[in-house]
């Protein structure tokens, strides 16, 4: 960075430093010349193809589901960290000697790194738009309103070219530690993996590491992010495809009388309150139901079913002659013989007359459909079909006239085993109401201040990573400066 002047008539040699205005011309126009001769430009299509793949991993839930938000915001923070850090990591490092021959001839530091940082910056945003232009393209559904400006893209863009920038400057200084392109590149991956790891934000962490988040970018990354996509108010979706894949899930147990008429009075239970409010029956005549039972294909199946099964002369024999409660008559005996009541009917049994006999049935097979029929239950509807019957009431109405009916009062404490699916509970209370119920719990309880959707928030975060970006510049031309000192 020095030119030589020769005066012949003076016979001395003079040497003229250039300025730091001229260094910073030099030094950036080499960095765009390795830029297209020495494959830098590689990190473009490699942030494509990045941004690719994670945006057909998270376009289906993010920034419509609390989780998938979350997730999105995390894998956009690694996508960041991960291009900021290829950037830079070799950069100074692989002309570690030519830097050191310059540095003895006149070479500015501070200039050197700013010219880095220009041009960094520049490549840094190139990669952010490309990002963001790929995840459109397969599909990530972003939002269009934006908190600090008009449009959401640019606010979600500049957190991305901050994150970016700052991993950037991370990885220039690490480069400046390292003697050679191999020792940087073994640090690089424990450095990817203390960024992820003390985000934060995906990996609960014992409370004695939580200080570490404060020396990563990816925490205030991910937390700018998570406030920028409004992650607070997106629902829970999780609960809802839990409930859903549990409807086939027989549940059973034994309660009393009491405590189901207790649970259906609970006035905390909003689920309940919801269903004690809704309205059963209506009016009707006599006649409009006998037309619904006619129609009714259940109702038809209800008829065929038995009450009383077919009894033939050998069922009633042989419970009488197995019955236990029956068993002291069966051992009566009969005069002074020796025959006992048991033995006098076996031997009836076995005997040629009975055995004739044996199969003939007793009693009629009977069904509903027959005792509707005897008692003539159809005729008697189409007689009094003008007659009006049922009326609006509530659930909870009915509950609680139940609940002050004296029969039930009486058997509070009987039990009664229930034994249904998950399914069949959800459409009696409503799958709806149970999941936004749930759904409102998990998102209270996973309320993170920190992702709040506020103005407030977002700016601290982008100072936050703007401090880091110039401590790692400076730290750089710091460790830069003892670059004599390296006597290898």
């Amino acid at each position: 960075m020095a030119e030589l002047n020769t005066n012949k008539t003076a016979r001395h040699y003079t040497i003229r430093y250039r300025g730091r205005i001229s260094q910073l011309a030099i030094y950036f126009g080499k960095l765009l010349r390795m830029f297209v001769y020495q494959n830098d430009w590689k990190v473009l299509p490699m942030a494509t193809l990045i941004a690719g793949m994670v945006g057909m991993v998270t376009r289906i839930a993010c920034f419509t589901t609390l989780e998938g938000t979350l997730f999105g915001s995390f894998a956009m923070v690694c996508v960041c960290v991960w291009n900021g850090c290829f950037n830079s990591i070799q950069v100074i490092c692989r002309e570690r000697d030519v830097i050191k021959r310059e540095h003895r001839s006149g070479m500015h530091v501070s200039t050197y790194i700013f010219s880095h940082m220009v041009y960094q910056a520049l490549l840094c945003l190139a990669q952010t738009a490309v990002t963001i232009n790929v995840t459109i393209l397969v599909g990530v559904p972003y939002p269009e309103q934006g908190l600090i400006t008009e449009y959401f893209l640019v606010d979600y863009g500049i957190s991305m070219f901050l994150i970016t920038y700052a991993s950037d400057m991370l990885s220039l200084w690490v480069s400046s530690l390292a003697h050679n392109t191999t020792t940087a590149m073994t640090i690089m991956p424990f450095v990817l993996i203390f960024q992820l790891v003390f985000s934060g934000g995906m990996l609960p962490l014992p409370g004695w590491t939580e200080p570490l988040t404060h020396f990563t970018i990816s925490n205030p990354g991910l937390k700018v992010l998570a406030a920028q996509s409004d992650t607070n108010n997106r629902p829970y979706e999780t609960i809802a495809l839990m409930v859903s894949k549990m409807r086939d899930n027989e549940i059973g147990g034994t309660v009393t009388v009491g405590q189901v008429m207790d649970l259906l009075q609970d006035p905390e239970n909003e689920a309940i309150q919801e269903l004690r409010g809704k309205e059963i029956g209506r009016v009707f005549t006599l006649g409009e139901l006998k037309e619904m039972l006619d129609q009714s294909a259940t109702f038809e199946a209800f008829e065929k079913e038995h009450i009383l099964e077919d009894v033939t002369v050998n069922d009633v024999v042989r419970i009488m002659m197995e019955s236990e409660a029956l068993a002291d008559t069966r051992n009566m005996p009969i005069g002074t013989s020796g025959l006992t009541l048991g033995s006098l009917m076996q031997m009836a049994v076995e005997s040629d007359l009975v055995q004739s006999v044996i199969d003939k049935k007793l009693v009629h097979l009977t069904t509903v459909g027959d005792v509707l029929q005897a008692v003539d239950a159809k005729g008697l509807l189409e007689k009094y079909s003008d007659v009006q019957v049922g009326g609006k009431i509530t659930v909870g109405e009915a509950v609680d006239m139940l609940a002050g009916n004296a029969d039930v009062q009486a058997r509070r404490d009987t039990e009664i085993t229930v034994k249904m699916s998950l399914g069949k509970m959800l459409d009696i209370i409503g799958e709806d109401n149970v999941k936004t119920f749930l759904e409102e719990k998990a998102a209270a309880a996973s309320y993170n201040p920190d992702y709040e959707n506020t103005q407030e928030n977002v700016i601290g975060y982008w100072m936050h990573l703007s401090v880091f970006i110039f401590a790692f510049a400076l730290l750089a031309v710091i460790t830069l400066e003892f670059i004599d000192k390296d006597k290898r």
